[in-house]
């Protein structure tokens, strides 16, 4: 069939045959912006078997018209020489049609292996082309052909000899091509059977080279291909905005294909590895980290704000609105997504000297907060004019500090994206030479309740109160011991006192007086509200290993025979930690409430002078205290007996029926072996696609509390205004 092209061209549309598909000499060219191969056993391979199985089954009992229909591929013709092999590019079903070939190649392998010979060839005729059209090019040997990052692997078991080692295929490059292989052949050996293998070898073969259909789309040279692309992409293939992205780049990419591998190699190649595939939540929403980076450099570049959905065609606007070879713009995006990753690693490293915004980044990330990453993205652009240390510094502290500082008060985040695309117009109308000074003032004439950098008084009011133990993300806590640590240690002054910052995110967070305090310590004095005393921030401290429970609510003084807390942290190993080392002073004589209290103020002073707020800060200045929005999670509830450790919650909706995730005594929820800080990341897990956790989870089977029900109760009865997202806090 005939149909209109794009742009008044013509486009062959055909249903084929494995066998009317790929009998011809030709190479089906998989191009280097393509995803890699990725299907796997459970997902694919067993229900392409279970189809093609049933088509032999019914092959052998003589049925006439069996058929079955595997979907859809794309391919365009390239232009070549006359007399030349015909090369075609997969725009779409490069999956399909890689697995095709290694279930072409596997089974022929095992019939082949049983004597059947000729009915073998039937099937190596639709794997490899003659040899008189692949002298001097052994790359034509086989008539698919993987992208470059897949080449090696997919040609090494496609050219495997039997019997095949598995193990040792499986070493190189992408292991399920080797897998796939493995898989298909051991079910074809053990569908062969001992008996009449002659006859089911043949109705294996026919069913797959003839009773197998797929619907195969023809392009000519000239037709845009990226827009049938985007089509199929919209009608649901899985694709990120990254893969989107790598499609329109290099379609549009100018060079030999040489050239054009080279530099997909180059410059793509490093967003195909684990770092860059992983999925990431920011916010509510969860990206491949490739697809969120290119969202936050889009938002870095253009100033606009880009939502999740829209990141692919606000980098098409991008373009068209900055117009560049695609040689130009490809390194670029390069240079600074190499910066992204190496500020990563040098976050996530525990003990590795940090640079000033290696640790914005680490303390950042504890925070949870990716809101800001555009602003840091342009402040550290490499492709634009550097911004001078200093003012780079400045602007890097007084971010942090506008964080940390509301963070610390629990003030909400709903209005940061707005606050991010003003600070970036601001920046992009001043000059990079006073980038931290741009930085420092606008932070400073925020007055908002949304935006506005909170006072001294302001932290130090809410951290006397704060449990942080039970309110904060334990990260979030460590993040603030951490600093307060560094900070006795000197890191925070002209000479470190200490030739090491303390290790990150790893020390033992420990209460000095414990949890469980009733059995070996006296009653609080009257007044004193001891349950949420202990979870303040002068009750905490870090250590370089966890204390037994014995000791860990045990007394503060012990015995020369059975030590108590006080003695055992006496021990240089824990005096080590400089605030460890100052509780055990403080503690001499006894811990009491007062020494808690005592302690908790002098932490907040510290606090404040890490992360000060510059003269001239404005503060609050609607005339009014904001309304207090916090951000109300699992450990809120659980601190306040509206929900308790070990409680099981049920799936609310119908579609989801009998799913269960379990509350620990931490305040996470626990699916399976997982553990998930929010409430929408544990109904993920059933539902795939975004789901809101708090309408998801209910208290009971058959009914109860839904969670949201009890997040509104909490807020209610303290006057606060809970947070109707899973944001960053």
């Amino acid at each position: 069939m005939r149909t209109a092209g794009s742009h008044g061209g013509v486009v062959l549309t055909q249903v084929k045959t494995p066998h009317e598909t790929f009998f011809m000499p030709q190479r089906l060219v998989i191009p280097p912006f393509q995803r890699p191969y990725v299907w796997t056993q459970e997902g694919q391979w067993e229900p392409l078997w279970d189809d093609v199985r049933r088509l032999a089954d019914r092959s052998l009992a003589r049925e006439a018209n069996v058929s079955h229909f595997l979907g859809a591929i794309v391919i365009q013709q390239q232009e070549g020489q006359v007399g030349s092999l015909g090369t075609w590019t997969v725009i779409d079903g490069q999956q399909r049609l890689t697995t095709l070939q290694l279930l072409l190649d596997a089974i022929h392998e095992e019939v082949a292996h049983a004597g059947f010979e000729d009915i073998a060839r039937q099937i190596s005729d639709l794997v490899e082309n003659p040899e008189h059209f692949i002298k001097g090019h052994p790359e034509h040997r086989f008539k698919v052909s993987p992208t470059n990052r897949d080449r090696t692997a997919f040609e090494e078991v496609m050219a495997a000899e039997p019997p095949i080692d598995y193990k040792t295929l499986e070493r190189m490059g992408n292991p399920k091509f080797a897998a796939a292989h493995e898989y298909f052949a051991q079910a074809a050996r053990t569908w062969l059977g001992d008996a009449d293998m002659q006859t089911r070898a043949r109705a294996l073969v026919d069913a797959v080279s003839t009773n197998l259909q797929m619907v195969v789309i023809n392009l000519l040279p000239h037709e845009d291909a990226q827009e049938i692309f985007e089509t199929l992409n919209a009608r649901g293939t899985p694709l990120t905005a990254a893969d989107l992205i790598k499609n329109f780049v290099f379609q549009r990419l100018e060079g030999t294909s040489e050239q054009i591998e080279k530099a997909s190699h180059q410059y793509w190649g490093p967003f195909e590895t684990e770092y860059w595939e992983a999925n990431v939540q920011a916010g509510p929403v969860t990206y491949s980290r490739s697809s969120l980076f290119f969202n936050q450099w889009l938002i870095a570049k253009t100033g606009k704000d880009v939502a999740s959905k829209s990141v692919f065609s606000a980098f098409k606007s991008y373009v068209a609105d900055n117009p560049m070879p695609m040689d130009t713009l490809l390194p670029e995006i390069r240079a600074t997504a190499d910066e992204y990753h190496r500020l990563a690693q040098e976050a996530a490293h525990p003990t590795h000297d940090l640079t000033r915004l290696g640790l914005f980044a680490y303390r950042t990330s504890t925070l949870k907060s990716e809101a800001l990453r555009p602003v840091v993205i342009w402040l550290t652009d490499p492709n634009d004019t550097p911004v001078p240390p200093a003012q780079l510094t400045k602007a890097i502290e007084n971010l942090e500090s506008w964080l940390v500082r509301r963070a610390c008060i629990r003030a909400g985040n709903k209005n940061y994206r707005d606050l991010t695309l003003s600070l970036l117009a601001t920046l992009k109308a001043g000059n990079r030479e006073s980038a931290g000074d741009i930085v420092q003032d606008f932070l400073a004439r925020q007055s908002s309740p949304d935006t506005y950098w909170p006072t001294d008084d302001e932290v130090r009011t809410a951290l006397r109160k704060l449990s942080i133990y039970k309110r904060f993300q334990r990260g979030r806590t460590r993040m603030l011991l951490e600093a307060v640590e560094d900070h006795r240690r000197g890191w925070d002054g002209p000479r470190p006192k200490h030739e090491s910052r303390v290790r990150r995110g790893s020390l033992s967070i420990e209460h000095l007086m414990p949890q469980h305090w009733q059995a070996h310590w006296s009653p609080p004095k009257e007044g004193i509200d001891r349950d949420d005393l202990i979870h303040t921030m002068g009750n905490l401290t870090l250590t370089t290993s966890s204390l037994n429970s014995k000791v860990s609510n045990g007394p503060w003084h012990g015995t020369d025979t059975d030590p108590g807390k006080f003695e055992i942290l006496s021990d240089s190993k824990f005096t080590a930690v400089s605030i460890t080392q100052d509780a055990v002073k403080r503690g001499k004589k006894a811990w009491t409430d007062e020494t808690i209290q005592a302690r908790t103020d002098a932490m907040i002073d510290v606090i404040l002078e890490i992360w000060p707020v510059p003269e001239g800060n404005v503060g609050l200045q609607n005339g009014s205290a904001p309304a207090v929005e916090v951000y109300v999670g699992i450990p809120d509830l659980l601190a306040a007996g509206l929900l308790t450790a070990g409680q099981r919650l049920h799936s609310h909706p119908p579609a989801y029926a009998g799913k269960e995730c379990t509350v620990t005594e931490d305040g996470w929820l626990k699916v399976g072996d997982e553990l998930f800080w929010s409430p929408s990341g544990a109904a993920k897990v059933f539902t795939v696609h975004a789901a809101n956790g708090w309408y998801f989870w209910q208290t009971e089977r058959d009914g109860g509390d839904r969670l949201k029900d009890l997040r509104d109760q909490y807020a209610d009865e303290r006057g606060l205004t809970a947070k109707n997202d899973e944001g960053e806090e």
